[in-house]
């Protein structure tokens, strides 16, 4: 019996049992999935930081989700400065990382947030794209458009925030300032909403950079326009004669001094109902009480010979010669139509590398040449022209009139040599040094030949 029991013993089988216990790794969510309010700041900054490679903090964060038809959530920052390569052709046109459940699709999907935007980096996760997504499909996909707009809007709100603090704010507008300005150009829907975060300085700001709405906020009453100009820089638009008329009756202008905002005002007409006016051009209405109309109306009675000769002498170089009220302290200034080109628009087309000549011919403004009816030398050289239309001296001012009101309005000389020569034999006349042009130039004729006896027409030119 023994035995038996030890044979039983050794027909059992022994079977191996394999278990398997899993033990999750990342328990970790996602930020983005986690509640808005139990992230800390660090939290926020340690992955902004994998997330973009920048040894910086971000200056702003936001994060949200939407839910209804659509599900997603996302996490956007803002940079504290712009990268080098901003505005490069051939860089990546964003920088948000598309994720479908926490699965990690592309970094460089055009259609999920405006060209405009592409300095805002994070993450944004849908519920509802396949994670099989191709690049043809999300081409054609409206999920991307609602993003889009979310992403867009979340975003505005976001440089709302910024905007509540000066300090942040004035970091912001100096590095991104310009892609502002592009949305202005490009995005018709928001256009109203991006306005409000443009700043500029003004004639009355001094340093500060001001809003559109701190601007009709201060504005005079009875004004009806927000007036600017443009410019190359600071200094050049704040001492143009254009300004003269409009600080002298205390109204504010601002400068518009970077390029872009040249194509910014060809988008943005207006503000809060009222019209944006650029001072450079025509169309200029200030506010006349009736003896100034009356006043005016007898001024260009008594100046229409002189605007008459003005316009054959210069010929086609000006469309008109009229008398204005611009000015106050500078002899004439050049204005240019409403609807073509302004001075500084023809500056910033004509250093354009590739640009089209044919183009610049028919949107070149024509010019208008507004006499200052009070001032001295264009009342002396009204009095000039009525004793002797003929004058040789008359002409050679009304080209060196022209010439300098091509300069200080902010065009170019088309012939500087000419112009040097005229101010060198001016040079020559006020040092009593004889005659040195030659006399064969009809262009160029001598000015010392019909001056008074005292010299005055000197004066008033000096």
């Amino acid at each position: 019996a023994g035995q038996k029991n030890k044979e039983r013993e050794k027909k059992k089988k022994k079977v191996k049992e394999v278990t398997t216990e899993l033990e999750v790794i990342n328990k970790t969510k996602p930020i983005w999935m986690r509640k808005a309010d139990t992230v800390t700041k660090d939290e926020y900054s340690a992955f902004y930081k994998s997330l973009t490679n920048d040894w910086e903090d971000h200056l702003a964060v936001k994060q949200f989700s939407v839910e209804g038809q659509l599900e997603f959530r996302s996490i956007l920052f803002v940079p504290k400065r712009a990268p080098f390569d901003l505005f490069e052709t051939k860089k990546k046109k964003n920088n948000i990382k598309l994720y479908v459940r926490r699965v990690f699709i592309m970094d460089d999907c055009e259609d999920i947030i405006p060209e405009y935007l592409s300095f805002v980096k994070g993450v944004v996760d849908s519920e509802d794209l396949p994670l099989n997504i191709s690049r043809e499909f999300l081409q054609q996909n409206k999920i991307l458009k609602i993003i889009k707009k979310n992403i867009t809007k979340k975003a505005m709100e976001m440089f709302t925030e910024i905007s509540e603090n000066a300090e942040d704010f004035k970091k912001f507008y100096e590095q991104f300032g310009k892609n502002i300005k592009l949305a202005i150009h490009e995005d018709t829907t928001n256009r109203a909403k991006l306005a409000e975060f443009l700043r500029y300085h003004s004639s009355k700001s001094g340093e500060e950079l001001i809003s559109l709405k701190e601007y009709v906020a201060r504005m005079k009453e009875g004004q009806k326009e927000i007036y600017f100009i443009t410019g190359e820089s600071r200094q050049s638009v704040s001492n143009s004669p254009f300004l003269e008329s409009l600080k002298k009756r205390g109204i504010e202008v601002l400068y518009m001094i970077d390029p872009i905002d040249e194509y910014v005002i060809q988008q943005l007409k207006d503000y809060e109902k009222f019209k944006l006016k650029n001072c450079t051009k025509e169309g200029l209405e200030l506010q006349e009480t009736e003896e100034e109309k009356k006043k005016l109306e007898e001024q260009k009675a008594s100046f229409e010979p002189l605007c008459k000769l003005i316009k054959e002498v210069l010929g086609d170089k000006v469309e008109k010669v009229i008398v204005g009220t611009r000015i106050e302290d500078s002899p004439c200034v050049l204005v240019t139509g409403e609807f073509g080109w302004s001075a500084n628009m023809e500056r910033i087309m004509k250093a354009q590398a590739l640009r089209n000549n044919q183009m610049s011919t028919y949107m070149v403004s024509k010019k208008t040449l507004e006499l200052n009816p009070t001032h001295p030398i264009v009342v002396e050289l009204r009095n000039k022209v009525a004793d002797d239309k003929n004058d040789k001296t008359v002409k050679d001012l009304i080209w060196l009139l022209f010439d300098t009101a091509l300069l200080t309005s902010g065009f170019s000389l088309e012939e500087p040599t000419n112009f040097a020569e005229r101010i060198h034999r001016m040079i020559s006349l006020g040092l009593s040094i004889d005659d040195v042009s030659d006399d064969s130039d009809d262009d160029l004729p001598d000015l010392d030949d019909d001056l008074d006896d005292d010299g005055s027409m000197m004066d008033q030119v000096d």
